[in-house]
C-alpha cells in the first residue's frame, strides 16, 4: 500500500507508520504519517491517496484541527508544521517553539525532537498547542518540560521525571467539535501530574491516590485495625492544613469509578517510617488507601551543610535520620519513633500552632561499665558490675554536652550524641509536635547501639526503650531519666549465667584527668590474645573490648584513682604504649564491623549482631536458643527485645494488681519492674516515679517477641492509657481544677477485680508460647510453636468475639492459636522469607488482618479471617462509572444543506463485504484436522451432540403427533354433535306445509 501513497512523490521506503487518524469531519479520509516526513491524506473509499505532504525532517506526532481543515506536525529538529489539507506543496506556518531566533530571517537552530503534540480549540479563544520535548541543546541537564503554547504566550513547565505520556482532557468526547480543554494528565516514570489549564500559570492538581510510598525508602512499617472513630478525621484535618501553595484550588477532575459497598466500618490505619526521617499515616479502611498525614522527625535536627560538618555517627553513613520502631498508643494519640542514630522523639498531637523556644531534650550514657581494679598480679578478685546509672531519678539538662575528651592526644568523642538538636525556635504545625527528644551519647571512641526495642505509655507518662546494652526509661512529664541499668543489673543476683567482667575499663582521674589504666586478673598479653580471638570469633564479640571508656568520676572511680603514684613510670609508659595500641587495632576491627551490623540493622527492627543474616549461611551463631547456653560471647551481648507496659501482679505474693513493666530479652528472658506512681495533677509533676526490680524471671526459648495480659474470662487487658485531649488551649480555672483532681483513664479491668481473681500471662518467643497465670507463677499452657524454623512476628489479636495469638515463622507459615488455651487453629504455608523486606515489615492486627512490604512500591494486605473472606466481592470497587453519551454537536441547517458536517463511514461494510454475504478473504478459521486426540474428542463430542439433538426432536414431534390426535378426536366430536342436530331439526320440519309455519 505504501507504493500506492507515495506513488512518485519518493524512490525508497518511506519509513515506519509513526501516526495514523481519520479527519475529524470524514471518517473516510485517514491520515498516515511516515517516519522520514511523508504525510498522506488516504480515501477509503476510492482506496487511492488525495495528497500528500513532503517535509525535510523526520515526523514524531501529527494532530488535527477540531475542523477537518488543518493539521499539526511534529519533528526531530524541534520544530513545528502547521498544514493546510488542500495546500500540500508546503506548511502555512513553522514554529519552533524553544528554538532562538535568528537574525536576518535566517532559521532557528535546532532543538532536541518534539516527541507529542496536540491541538486543542476553544470557542472563545486562540487554541491550545501542548508538547512534550524540543528544548534547546544548550539546556543541559535541564529536567524534562511540558510546554503549553496559547496564543503568544508559552508556558514551560518543569517535570522531576521523564515524561513517557501526556493527554489533554476535553470537555466534549467529540473530536469534530470545540474541544474546551481544561486539563493535562501527565504521565512520568514514577509519578502522575494533572495540570490545570483554566487557571493562571497553570498550577497542579493535587493528587488525592498515593502513586508512591516510596519518596524515601520504607523502613519499618505498623498495622492498626478497629481505631477510634474520630482518629482518622483528625489525621485528615491536620494533613489537609500541610498542603503547599502552587496546587489548582479545583478538585481533582479525573472522577470515574466507585468505591466497594464493604461491610467492615472499623477504621484502619497503616503507618509506615521512612529512611528520611518522615512517618506517614495511611487511612486503610476496607481496601483503601489514602495519605493522611506526614511528619517530618528531622525538623528538630541541625542539618549538615557540608561533609565535615556531618553527624557524630559511625553507625550509619547515610540516613541518619531513618526510622526504626514506631509505638503508637491510638487512644491518647501519643506518638515515639526511635531512628537508626539511637535516638528517640516523644510526640504529642494537638490541633493548634505552637511555636517551642527551646526544644526539651535528654541525652543517655546507655552503656554497662565495670569498676576498674588495679592488681598486676593477679591475685585480687573482680568487684561485682556496677551500672552506669543508679535506678535513683537522673534528670539530665536538656542542653546538648560539650565533646569531653578522655585526652588530648587520644581524640576520642564522648559524651556527644549522634545528631544534634536546634537550639532556635522551631515553629510547629497542627498535628504531632515534639514533646522531648532522647539521644544516646558516644562512650569513650565508641557510637551507641541502635534501640531494639521501644514502648510509651500515655497513662504513666513513661517511656522505656533498650538496645544490647541496657535499658533506659525517661518519665517526659518531668523530663527525667528513672532508669539506666545494664541488662545484667536486671537480674541482680538472679543471673542464671553468673556473667563476670571481661575487659578492662579506664576511669578519669578527679583531680588533675589523667587517665590510671588498670588491668584486672589476666594479663595484657593474654587479654589482647583473648579479646581479638573472640572479636573473631562471633559477631557479639563487638561489644567494648580492650578499648577504653570515659568514666564520669561520680559513677564509676578506680579503687587506685584517689592517688597518684610516681613510680614505676617507665613501666607505665609502656604498659600505656601497649595498651594504646590494643586500643588502635580494636577499635579499627571495631568500627569495621560495626558498619557491617549497621548495614544489617536495616534489615530487621532487632538488632541484627543477635540475629543471623538469613543470606549468610554461617553456623557460628545459632538462631536456636535455650536455657543451657553458657557462652560469655553471647550471655554478654543480651539485647531488650519486648517491652510491655501492665496493671498487673508483679509478685507471686502480691494481692492486687500493680502498674508494672514487663521485659523481654533476646536470651528468652522476662524481668518485671515495679512502676509507683505518685498521685495525678500537680504531685504527679513534683514527685518522682520510683522504678525497682521486682525480682520476677520466667524463662522461654528463644528471644522474647511479644507479651499480653489476659483476664480470667479470657479477654484482652490492654494497657492503661490517658485519653486525649488538647494542651494549647488554655482552659478555664474550673476547667484545671478538675484536671489537677483527675486521675488518668485506665481500662485495665484489673483494677476493679477481685483479689481472688487471677490474670494471665501471654509471651511468645521465637520458638515457643507461655501462658503464665499470675500471681502464682504457674505455667498453665505451654506450645511450641517451631522446632525447625523461627518466629519472625507474633501478635495477641482480637478476632471474631475472641482473642488469638498470631504468629509468621520463616518458613513462610502463618500459625494462630487459641487464647488462653494455645491450641492450634491455622497453619498456612503463605509466603517464604524471600528477602528481609518481609521480616522487617511485616505485621498483624485485629480482626483477622495483616500486612507487609512486599515491595519498595507495594504494600500486600491479607486475611486470615473467614468472615473477611466471604465479603471480600463486596468490598471490591468498580474501575469504571457507566455515563450517558452526551449529545452530538449540531450541524446546523446550512451545514447540513451544503453538506458541511461530519460524514459518517460504516467501516464494516467498505472492508467486510458484509452487503455480499461473504466473508473477507482476508480472514483465515481454523478447521481442526481428523488425527489426533483433539480429533477424536471433537468427533465424539460431535456424535454425542448429535445423539441428543435426535432425540430431542423425537420427542417433540411425538408430543406434536399427540395435539394433533387429540385436536382431531375434538372435531370428530364436534361433527357427530352437529350431524345429530341436524338431523332432529330435519325430522321436526319433515312433514308440515310452509303456511303452517
Amino acid at each position: 500500500m505504501w507504493n500506492k501513497a507515495i506513488e512518485l512523490s519518493s524512490k525508497s521506503h518511506p519509513g515506519p507508520v509513526v501516526h495514523i487518524s481519520d479527519n475529524p469531519m470524514d471518517e473516510g479520509k485517514l491520515l498516515i504519517g511516515f517516519e522520514s516526513g511523508t504525510v498522506v491524506l488516504w480515501d477509503l473509499k476510492s482506496k487511492k491517496a488525495d495528497y500528500r505532504y513532503t517535509y525535510d525532517e523526520a515526523i514524531h506526532s501529527v494532530a488535527w484541527h477540531h475542523e477537518g481543515k488543518q493539521f499539526i506536525c511534529s519533528h526531530s529538529d524541534g520544530t513545528l508544521t502547521i498544514w493546510n489539507v488542500r495546500s500540500p506543496a508546503k506548511p502555512i506556518q513553522t514554529i519552533t517553539p524553544h528554538g532562538k531566533q535568528l537574525k536576518d530571517g535566517k532559521k532557528p537552530e535546532p532543538c532536541k525532537p518534539i516527541l507529542k503534540v496536540e491541538f486543542k480549540t476553544t470557542r472563545s479563544g486562540e487554541p491550545f498547542i501542548i508538547l512534550s520535548g524540543g528544548l534547546s541543546y544548550d539546556t543541559v541537564g535541564r529536567r524534562p518540560c511540558l510546554t503549553v503554547m496559547h496564543g503568544k504566550s508559552t508556558a514551560v513547565l518543569e517535570m522531576d521525571y521523564s515524561i513517557v505520556d501526556f493527554l489533554t482532557l476535553c470537555e466534549t468526547p467529540y473530536p469534530n467539535d470545540f474541544q474546551e480543554p481544561y486539563a493535562v494528565v501527565v504521565l512520568l516514570e514514577k509519578d502522575l501530574v494533572l495540570i490545570d489549564l483554566a487557571q493562571n500559570g497553570y498550577p497542579i492538581f493535587e493528587n488525592p491516590y498515593p502513586l508512591t510510598i516510596h519518596e524515601s525508602p520504607v523502613t519499618c512499617c505498623e498495622y492498626f485495625a478497629d481505631c477510634p472513630v474520630d482518629l482518622i478525621p483528625a489525621l485528615y484535618s491536620v494533613g489537609a492544613r500541610q498542603k503547599r501553595q502552587g496546587y489548582s484550588k479545583k478538585e481533582w477532575p479525573i472522577n470515574g469509578g466507585n468505591w466497594g459497598l464493604g461491610v467492615q466500618s472499623y477504621p484502619e490505619i497503616i503507618i509506615t517510617g521512612h529512611a528520611d526521617g518522615s512517618v506517614k499515616f495511611w487511612d486503610a479502611s476496607a481496601i483503601t488507601l489514602q495519605v493522611l498525614y506526614k511528619l517530618k522527625t528531622s525538623k528538630v535536627f541541625e542539618k549538615s551543610r557540608n561533609k565535615d560538618e556531618r553527624p557524630n555517627t559511625d553507625i550509619v553513613d547515610e540516613d541518619p535520620y531513618a526510622i526504626q520502631i514506631i509505638s503508637w498508643c491510638p487512644e491518647s494519640r501519643m506518638l515515639c519513633i526511635a531512628g537508626v542514630s539511637a535516638h528517640v522523639i516523644i510526640y504529642r498531637f494537638s490541633k493548634q500552632e505552637v511555636i517551642t523556644e527551646v526544644i526539651p531534650m535528654l541525652e543517655v550514657r546507655l552503656l554497662y561499665e565495670i569498676n576498674d581494679v588495679e592488681s598486676p598480679e593477679g591475685e585480687q578478685a573482680p568487684p561485682l558490675p556496677t551500672p552506669v546509672g543508679g535506678s535513683t531519678p537522673q534528670p539530665i539538662p536538656p542542653q546538648s554536652h560539650p565533646s569531653t575528651s578522655s585526652s588530648s592526644s587520644d581524640g576520642l568523642r564522648d559524651n556527644v550524641p549522634c545528631l544534634k538538636v536546634k537550639n532556635s525556635p522551631l515553629k510547629q504545625s497542627p498535628g504531632y509536635q515534639t514533646e522531648l527528644v532522647i539521644q544516646l551519647v558516644w562512650v569513650g571512641g565508641e557510637p551507641p547501639q541502635q534501640i531494639t526495642s521501644l514502648a510509651v505509655n500515655s497513662s504513666y507518662g513513661l517511656v522505656v526503650f533498650g538496645n544490647c546494652n541496657g535499658i533506659a526509661m525517661v518519665d517526659y512529664l518531668q523530663k527525667a531519666v528513672l532508669l539506666n541499668l545494664g541488662t545484667i543489673e536486671l537480674y541482680g543476683s538472679n543471673d542464671p549465667y553468673r556473667r563476670e567482667p571481661r575487659s578492662p575499663r579506664k576511669s578519669r582521674q578527679p583531680s588533675g584527668g589523667m587517665l590510671i589504666v588498670t588491668s584486672c586478673m589476666c594479663g595484657l598479653s593474654s587479654l589482647y590474645s583473648e579479646s581479638v580471638k573472640k572479636l573473631r570469633s562471633s559477631l557479639t564479640g563487638l561489644c567494648d573490648i580492650s578499648e577504653g571508656t570515659v568514666v564520669p568520676e561520680d559513677r564509676c572511680k578506680s579503687p587506685t584513682s584517689g592517688s597518684s603514684s610516681p613510680h614505676n613510670s617507665d613501666d607505665e609508659q609502656k604498659m600505656n604504649n601497649f595498651i594504646e595500641k590494643v586500643k588502635t587495632k580494636s577499635r579499627k576491627f571495631s568500627k569495621m564491623v560495626a558498619s557491617d551490623i549497621a548495614k544489617m540493622s536495616r534489615k530487621l527492627s532487632l538488632p541484627t549482631d543477635l540475629k543471623p543474616d538469613l543470606d549468610i549461611k554461617d553456623n557460628s551463631f545459632s538462631r536456636s536458643r535455650s536455657s543451657s547456653v553458657t557462652s560469655i560471647d553471647k550471655e554478654s551481648r543480651e539485647a531488650i527485645s519486648a517491652l510491655h507496659f501492665c496493671e498487673t501482679f508483679t509478685r507471686k505474693a502480691d494481692s492486687s494488681p500493680s502498674p508494672c513493666l514487663w521485659v523481654g530479652t533476646t536470651l528468652g528472658t522476662v524481668l518485671v519492674i515495679a512502676l509507683n506512681l505518685p498521685p495525678g495533677g500537680e504531685q504527679r509533676l513534683l514527685q518522682p516515679v520510683i522504678v525497682s526490680p521486682s525480682g520476677t524471671i520466667l524463662r522461654l526459648k528463644g528471644a522474647i517477641l511479644r507479651m499480653a495480659f489476659l483476664d480470667t474470662t479470657g479477654c484482652l487487658v490492654p494497657p492503661a492509657y490517658e485519653s486525649w485531649r488538647e494542651h494549647n488551649v488554655p482552659e478555664e480555672k474550673d476547667e484545671k481544677e478538675k484536671l489537677k483532681k483527675r486521675r488518668p483513664v485506665s481500662v485495665s479491668p484489673s483494677s476493679s477485680q477481685e483479689i481472688s481473681e487471677n490474670q494471665y500471662a501471654v509471651i511468645c518467643s521465637e520458638k515457643q508460647a507461655k501462658v503464665i497465670s499470675l500471681p502464682t507463677q504457674n505455667c498453665a499452657y505451654k506450645q511450641n510453636i517451631t522446632e525447625t524454623s523461627f518466629v519472625l512476628r507474633g501478635d495477641i489479636v482480637a478476632l471474631s468475639n475472641s482473642i488469638c495469638l498470631a504468629c509468621f515463622c520463616a518458613n513462610g507459615h502463618i500459625m494462630t492459636f487459641s487464647l488462653p488455651s494455645l491450641r492450634p487453629l491455622l497453619d498456612v504455608y503463605y509466603l517464604p522469607l524471600t528477602n528481609m523486606r518481609i521480616a522487617r515489615t511485616f505485621c498483624f492486627t485485629n480482626n483477622g488482618q495483616a500486612s507487609y512490604l512486599v515491595s519498595p512500591t507495594e504494600i500486600q494486605r491479607l486475611t486470615y479471617s473467614q468472615e473477611t473472606c466471604e465479603n471480600l466481592q463486596e468490598m471490591l470497587g468498580e474501575l469504571f462509572t457507566p455515563l450517558e453519551t452526551p449529545e452530538a454537536p449540531n450541524r446546523g441547517f446550512f451545514k447540513g444543506l451544503f453538506g458541511g458536517g461530519a460524514q459518517s463511514l460504516d467501516r464494516e461494510e467498505l472492508f467486510g463485504e458484509s452487503s455480499s454475504g461473504k466473508a473477507s478473504r482476508s480472514l483465515a478459521q481454523h478447521i481442526p484436522g481428523p488425527g489426533g486426540i483433539e480429533g477424536v474428542k471433537g468427533a465424539a463430542s460431535g456424535v454425542v451432540g448429535e445423539l441428543a439433538r435426535a432425540r430431542l426432536a423425537l420427542d417433540e414431534r411425538g408430543q406434536k403427533l399427540g395435539d394433533l390426535e387429540e385436536r382431531t378426536a375434538a372435531m370428530l366430536s364436534s361433527a357427530d354433535s352437529f350431524s345429530k342436530h341436524a338431523h332432529e331439526m330435519m325430522l321436526k320440519y319433515k312433514d308440515k306445509k310452509w303456511y303452517q309455519f
